[in-house]
């Protein structure tokens, strides 16, 4: 059997081949990552963190915490005070997704039952997130993502 040599040839055959494979799956995960991108969260950062702080502290001088869980169909957002009282809000906006990307994000329309807000929606498995935006009967607006928990 006669033995083969390895010229420059291949070498160059193998590192272009190599590269090639890189490259391509490079751009196969920079094109996936642009199109599931959600978007920017503000249109401009600097002027977002000019009223930060004062956006914050207004916010926690609310002294709300936010819970949310979804079992059988049902969506429930509990925003309760200082004292552990269910809030009812002014204006209640929350868009329930995937942290990585909007293709399945939805909008559900809740309602409040006394308790809690409750909406139904139907969610796959796996991770989901609620982005609301909530304003005070005093007109404070509360911003939070809030992790949701399924039973």
């Amino acid at each position: 059997m006669a033995e083969k040599q390895i010229t420059g040839k291949h070498v160059l055959i193998g590192f272009v081949m190599a590269f090639g494979v890189i490259i391509g799956v490079n751009i196969l995960l920079a094109v996936s990552a642009v199109k599931t991108f959600p978007g920017l969260e503000v249109k401009n950062s600097y002027i977002a963190s000019q009223t930060f702080d004062d956006r914050k502290a207004a916010q926690e001088a609310l002294g709300w915490t936010v819970g949310a869980h979804h079992h059988e169909g049902i969506l429930t957002l509990s925003i309760t005070d200082e004292a552990g009282e269910p809030v009812r809000v002014a204006k209640l906006d929350a868009t329930v997704g995937r942290a990585t990307n909007v293709a399945q994000d939805v909008t559900p329309e809740f309602r409040f039952d006394g308790n809690a807000y409750v909406a139904p929606v139907d969610l796959g498995g796996g991770n989901w997130n609620i982005r609301m935006e909530a304003v005070a009967g005093d007109g404070t607006a509360f911003q939070q993502r809030v992790v949701l928990i399924k039973d």
